[in-house]
Formats: C-alpha cells, sequence, structure tokens
C-alpha cells in the first residue's frame, strides 16, 4: 500500500467520528495547560527580573518576541481550557430526530434514495445549495467533490461555481447531477463568486465546499440540526487532510491539528468560533443581514464571521470531520496560502480592531479575534529572535547578565518551550518535526503580509490546489536563503571566536541550530525542485512520443505498452 493509500485511509477513519474534543478535556490535557502556564509564568518573571537584564538592544529584541508568544501561548491555553462541553445538547439532537419526516418520505417514494430524502428544520420544510468553488484545480478533484455532494443525504441541490470558466468542469458537472453556474468576471474572488451565486439561488441554508474537500454522506444530516436554534448563522466542520505525503503538506497539516483539535471548540464557549472557507454551512438570512459574504478582503471567510458575530449571530464549530482535502504540498502553495492567511489577519488587526470602542461584540469576543489578528505575529517574533546570537557574535552584546549560565537560561527556557511541544505532542499524537520546522522557516510569509496591509498593497487570490505550471520554490524563498547565508557565515564567524577563547558559547550553538534548521528547509526546497524537474522532463518525452509520427502507426508500442493495450477500446 502506497503512504498516499496508507493517509487516506486514516482520513476516512476519521469522517464520521467526533474528534476528543467532543467531550470533557482529559486530566492529562488540563495538567498540560496548567503546567504550561506556570513554564510562562517563571519564564516572564526570569526575562523581566532587572537583575538578569544585559545589554539593551539585545533585551529588548528578547522581550518583545517573547511577549508576543507568551501573549498567544496564554490566550490559547485559556481558549483549550473552556472547549469541554460537545455543543450537541438536547436541542440538536431532538431537531437531528425530527429532520426526516418517514410519512413524506414514503409518500414521495423516495425511500431507497437517502439523496431525496425532505429535509425538515424547526417543524418546517428546508432546501439546501451546496456551492463547490473552483478556480483552476484539476479536473479529476473537482469531479471528486462534486459526485460526493451530490451523493450526501437529504434533498438538496449541487452548484459548481466556476471562476476557471472550463468547459470541462462544465461538463463533469452536469454528468454528475450538479448545476454549473459561471459568472462574467471575477469580481471579489472567492466571495465574489459566492454572492453571485446566492442571487441566483433561493434555499434558505448553503453550504461552501472547496473544490479538493468531499464531504461524507451525512454532511448535512449532522450539520442541518443546529439550525432549529434560530440565532445560528453558521456551522463550521474540521478542514482533515487526506493528502499528508510529503515534508511540505504534512507541515501544513498538522499546523492546523490543534486549532481544530483544541482552539476551534474552546471557542464555542465564547460564540467566537469562525468560518475557515470550506465544510462550512450558513443560513442565508444570515448572510444577507450583513450584506452578502465579506468581499474587501481575501480572507473572506474569517471577516465575514466577525461582521455576523458583531451583528449578535452565534456561530458554531462541530467537531467531527465531515470532509476531507488536499493540504498544500508545494512551497509555493503553502506561501500563497499562508500570505492569504495572514493577510485577513493583519487586516483585522490593524484596520479593524477587535479591542476598539465601536465593535459591537464581548469582552470575550474581542480577545478571541485578538488571538486570531495576532496569532503571525508570532513567525514575526521568530524573526527577532534570530537577530540576538548574531549580536553576541559581531558586537558583544548579550541579552541575558554574563552573571546568567546558560544552563539557568535553558532550563527557564524549557519550561515555556518544552511544555508547550508537549501539549502540541499530546494533540497531534507524535511529535511532528515538519510542523516545527515549516513553521520557523515561515517569519518572511508573515513579513510581506503585515508589509502589504500596512502599505495597502493587493494580494492576488489563488485557490490552494489550483493547477498549472509549476513554478522553482525557490522563487519563493529567497529571504529563507539569504537568512541561511548570513547565519552560515555567522556560525562561522562564532565558532571562530569560541575555538580562539577556548570556551564553546550559547550564541554560538544558538546560531548554529537556527542554521541548521533553515538549511534544513532549503535542504526540502532542493528535493522538491528536483522532484518538478524529472516531472517536467517526464512530460516532455511523453508528449514527443505521442505526437512523433511513428507512434501513431498501428503495432508500435508506446511507453512500453503493448499493441493490445492501445488497441483498447479502438472500434
Amino acid at each position: 500500500m502506497t503512504r498516499r493509500a496508507k493517509t487516506n485511509r486514516h482520513a476516512a477513519g476519521a469522517m464520521g467520528r467526533s474528534t476528543e474534543s467532543a467531550t470533557a478535556q482529559s486530566p492529562t490535557m488540563v495538567l498540560f495547560v496548567l503546567l504550561g502556564v506556570l513554564g510562562i509564568i517563571a519564564y516572564g518573571s526570569f526575562l523581566l527580573n532587572p537583575a538578569n537584564r544585559g545589554d539593551l538592544l539585545p533585551w529588548l529584541l528578547v522581550i518583545g518576541a517573547e511577549s508576543v508568544l507568551v501573549a498567544t501561548a496564554l490566550l490559547s491555553m485559556w481558549t483549550i481550557l473552556a472547549g469541554s462541553q460537545d455543543p450537541r445538547d438536547y436541542g440538536y439532537h431532538r431537531a437531528k430526530e425530527l429532520l426526516f419526516d418517514g410519512r413524506l418520505i414514503r409518500e414521495s417514494r423516495v425511500e431507497a434514495d437517502p439523496r431525496l430524502w425532505p429535509l425538515r428544520v424547526g417543524g418546517e420544510s428546508i432546501d439546501v445549495d451546496v456551492f463547490i468553488t473552483t478556480y483552476g484545480e484539476d479536473v479529476a478533484v473537482i469531479r471528486r467533490t462534486v459526485q460526493a455532494a451530490v451523493a450526501m443525504h437529504g434533498r438538496h441541490r449541487t452548484f459548481v461555481l466556476d471562476d476557471g470558466h472550463s468547459d470541462e468542469v462544465r461538463r463533469v458537472a452536469r454528468s454528475s447531477g450538479a448545476h454549473y453556474l459561471r459568472r462574467a468576471d471575477r469580481a471579489h474572488a472567492k466571495a465574489g463568486n459566492i454572492n453571485a451565486a446566492l442571487a441566483r439561488t433561493s434555499a434558505p441554508f448553503f453550504v461552501i465546499l472547496d473544490a479538493d474537500f468531499v464531504p461524507a454522506p451525512q454532511f448535512l444530516t449532522e450539520t442541518l440540526p443546529f439550525f432549529a436554534r434560530r440565532s445560528v448563522a453558521f456551522v463550521q466542520t474540521p478542514q482533515t487532510y487526506g493528502n499528508l505525503t510529503n515534508f511540505i503538506s504534512r507541515g501544513a497539516g498538522y499546523m492546523q491539528t490543534v486549532f481544530y483539535k483544541l482552539i476551534q471548540p474552546g471557542r464555542n464557549r465564547f460564540n467566537a468560533a469562525f468560518c475557515v472557507g470550506t465544510n462550512v454551512m450558513f443560513r442565508r438570512t444570515a448572510i444577507e443581514d450583513i450584506g452578502g459574504m465579506y468581499t474587501a478582503s481575501k480572507s473572506e471567510d474569517v471577516w465575514t464571521s466577525l461582521m455576523l458575530h458583531e451583528r449578535g449571530w452565534r456561530s458554531v464549530f462541530l467537531p467531527e470531520v465531515l470532509a476531507i482535502g488536499d493540504a498544500p504540498e508545494t512551497i509555493a502553495a503553502y506561501a500563497k496560502q499562508q500570505l492569504r492567511w495572514a493577510t485577513g489577519g493583519f487586516e483585522i488587526l490593524l484596520t479593524h480592531n477587535p479591542l476598539g470602542f465601536r465593535r459591537r461584540l464581548t469582552l470575550d469576543q474581542r480577545l478571541q479575534y485578538l488571538a486570531t489578528a495576532t496569532h503571525y505575529l508570532t513567525g514575526i517574533a521568530t524573526a527577532l529572535l534570530l537577530l540576538v546570537p548574531p549580536l553576541e557574535i559581531f558586537l558583544d552584546l548579550r541579552p541575558m547578565n554574563l552573571a546568567i549560565t546558560p544552563l539557568t537560561w535553558g532550563l527557564y527556557y524549557a519550561g515555556f518551550y518544552l511544555l508547550q511541544i508537549g501539549l502540541a505532542f499530546y494533540a497531534v499524537g507524535s511529535f511532528r518535526f515538519e510542523t516545527l520546522l515549516l513553521s520557523a522557516c515561515s517569519f518572511p510569509i508573515y513579513l510581506k503580509a503585515l508589509t502589504n496591509v500596512l502599505t495597502g498593497k493587493k494580494t492576488a487570490w489563488s485557490a490552494t490546489g489550483a493547477a498549472g505550471s509549476a513554478s522553482s520554490p525557490f522563487n519563493y524563498i529567497v529571504p529563507q536563503m539569504l537568512t541561511f547565508l548570513f547565519l552560515a557565515i555567522t556560525s562561522a564567524v562564532g565558532l571562530w571566536r569560541d575555538l580562539d577563547n577556548g570556551v564553546f558559547t550559547l550564541a554560538s550553538a544558538w546560531n548554529i541550530t537556527n542554521t541548521l534548521i533553515i538549511g534544513s528547509f532549503l535542504g526540502f526546497a532542493a528535493r522538491e525542485s528536483a522532484r518538478m524537474k524529472r516531472e517536467v522532463r517526464v512530460a516532455r518525452r511523453l508528449e514527443r512520443v505521442s505526437t512523433s509520427p511513428v507512434s501513431s502507426m498501428p503495432g508500435v508500442p508506446v511507453l512500453g505498452m503493448a499493441p493490445a493495450e492501445q488497441m483498447e477500446g479502438v472500434a
């Protein structure tokens, strides 16, 4: 069995079962969180103790970076501890029991086809529209999602919203039993695509699926009962990935695990769970109440959620895997995805600060959206910490007093970081080197996102899994390459200095570690580049063979295919 097949089987096993967050947090989880908080307090006290302070510049860099990391960690742990309640209460289960009317199903003579069973919510017959947004994704990926969406239980209509303007996608939609919608322009990207579809449809509830997310048959039946409560605007379900087959996809995929297992369930307690753009069901009247999906940002999902919460609507995060999609598999795809997400967060922070007096949010919601808006500052904090060892190696400037031994600093540091790694280990189920490596090397993306927001520069929207000509990963990681070069030179200087002084310093060890981390990332980029070049060569070879006059002659094998195989299907 291939690695992809094993991953898909594992993801499929997760489909239809609740995550561990659906029940009260385990004592082990609570212990990890409490120990983590104690570690944060101890580390913060150590850094802020005036007796421990060294030179001002590196000390300020450390305090600035660690303050962001500490604040983010505390907000996350507070949210995790809040996520102990299953959102499926008595009202939900009662609504689920009444979702189907057996008599009506028999009268309609559709007992054998669950796709056609009429749906009822709150004692009323309702319709559901399912929107699959596409923009240049591979046709096979789109077909897989469309067929699964059409097969979902409960009467609904499936629409393919094709901003890629592909006639082949139109044929796939129609042959799969779905409707096809294409608009004249691509204004406002994905949000505009959805708003255009809303103007041409009428169901009181609608589902949004990205082209690569394959829904489970029970998607509608698991999410609809929440809407018996008329204040619920949307129900969000997790993003789970079935293609964790390489460094990027594993790192990007597992990076989201803690968020969906621990953070989003905790946000339910504060009515602050937000939409992530796919695997979500909306109430039409709620979206109409805010004038449609938010179009002034490429991160329409979190902005739409914020607008709804400010209008007093409720959201629900259902911690059950009901759709499986694809994580980004290349550095280019990952960089574009992270840039889009980080830009949305910084837009909220700088243009619509949740702490502003005019925000119609509860205190809990303000803090939760502040955590969302500042999350990607943690990546920028990494860049600040990279500067600390070179300041000591080149300028003899130290963040801590010379009386502080490396062992003492290391113990406080471990109390802060290792406990957080332990918490992530517990949530994911294993240590994921790819996630830590990818997080440590993403700071140029987040710096670019922050710069774009500060300067008002707009970024182009692209689907994570869009097909097209592949570009070299090195086109997207020039800052990481320059950083590696600088750190490598700094490490050499540090080692030369240490040999001359006869002592190996913490600054050199720290800088060498940073060099190795970024170097490992560049190594993965080199492997990806080599793989892409091989794929291009193979594609060109196949194209030459398929277009050559000899290959079209009857009885001439093509690339090892037997003549009988070539003649299959030929009348």
